[in-house]
């Protein structure tokens, strides 16, 4: 399975880094913005204004029309999660049937709690769905900065052929058929990186951040299990690799929405910046609830962040909870 000619979805920062990243890898690339004006400065400017200092390589050509993507032997699906199924209904149209599809967000819908792969299934029948997922931050894999993931597809052929297509000395994706467990990590490390960011803010040091992050792997194993996620996949680069490095950076969205919080400030006081995690954190507790899967920390989060429950509460809970074996 040849994938030569690399279609991108999305120009914001986790777009622009990904398109580098393919075009280093030796591919075509076209990079498909959202508006003609944001695609024509970007062409001439070659710099995405949220990567500083990380310019767009000269081999990505870069357009707002989809009908690009009809060309595309693949197609990198970088927006939102929340946005994802509009994304899919308007690439359904100008993709070839059988065009993997990768889902590059890290998320799980609201009200349909259906996982990244399901609303591209659901949206665009003629793609094959994979995701893209793992410890990286976009001005890193910008600068080609090494940088692995996990790249995950049902069929193991494909799975293999998308790692092998984005591939390069710097970027490094791991293939699994486990897309669940891609997809779950993604999602769960976000709202356990609120809950670090909280800690954080609120000074509480190194030791509580430690538990914290120890204990929120935990829940994120015990999710991931009773959702069918292979436990190799949780202990990966998708799963406690994305932790680590989301809890503990403040390049972090999630990060740094959680620090804000700890130091006082309301939850909607990050200005633009997306934390995906705010999205996932009642739509995660939601779907424990139904699989009875006990998740103290997260469930925390989705408490303070809708208003249930002040960070100051949260703590004092989670603090006098029964003692019990690890």
């Amino acid at each position: 399975m040849t994938l030569e000619r690399i279609a991108v979805v999305g120009a914001g920062a986790w777009g622009t880094a990904l398109a580098n990243a393919a075009a280093r890898a030796g591919r075509s690339v076209t990079l498909i913005g959202r508006a003609e004006t944001t695609a024509a400065a970007l062409r001439a400017s070659r710099q995405n204004l949220r990567l500083s200092g990380a310019r767009l390589d000269a081999r990505v050509a870069v357009t707002a029309a989809i009908g690009e993507a009809a060309a595309a032997d693949a197609v990198l699906l970088v927006v939102p999660a929340q946005s994802m199924r509009e994304a899919a209904i308007v690439l359904a149209g100008a993709i070839r049937p059988g065009t993997p599809v990768i889902a590059c967000a890290k998320g799980i819908e609201r009200g349909t709690h259906r996982f990244m792969t399901e609303v591209i299934a659901e949206s665009a029948a003629a793609a094959v769905p994979a995701i893209l997922s793992g410890p990286s931050f976009a001005i890193d894999v910008a600068r080609g900065l090494p940088t692995a993931v996990t790249l995950a597809a049902r069929e193991r052929r494909i799975a293999e052929a998308l790692a092998r297509a984005l591939g390069s000395a710097t970027f490094r994706p791991y293939h699994t058929t486990d897309v669940r467990g891609v997809e779950i990590g993604g999602a769960a490390k976000n709202v356990l990186a609120i809950a670090a960011g909280i800690v954080a803010g609120r000074g509480l040091g190194a030791s509580a951040a430690a538990a914290l992050t120890t204990r929120g792997f935990a829940e994120l194993m015990r999710f991931g299990m009773a959702f069918g996620a292979k436990s190799e996949t949780l202990t990966g680069l998708s799963g406690l690799g994305d932790l680590i490095l989301t809890c503990a950076s403040a390049q972090s969205r999630n990060f740094s929405l959680g620090v804000a919080i700890g130091k006082g400030e309301p939850p909607g006081a990050s200005g633009d910046k997306l934390a995906e995690g705010a999205f996932t954190a009642s739509v995660l507790i939601d779907m424990a609830m139904e699989k009875h899967v006990d998740m103290p920390v997260s469930a925390a989060v989705a408490a303070v962040l809708d208003g249930k429950l002040s960070v100051d509460g949260a703590i004092e809970a989670l603090l006098t909870r029964p003692l019990k074996s690890e």
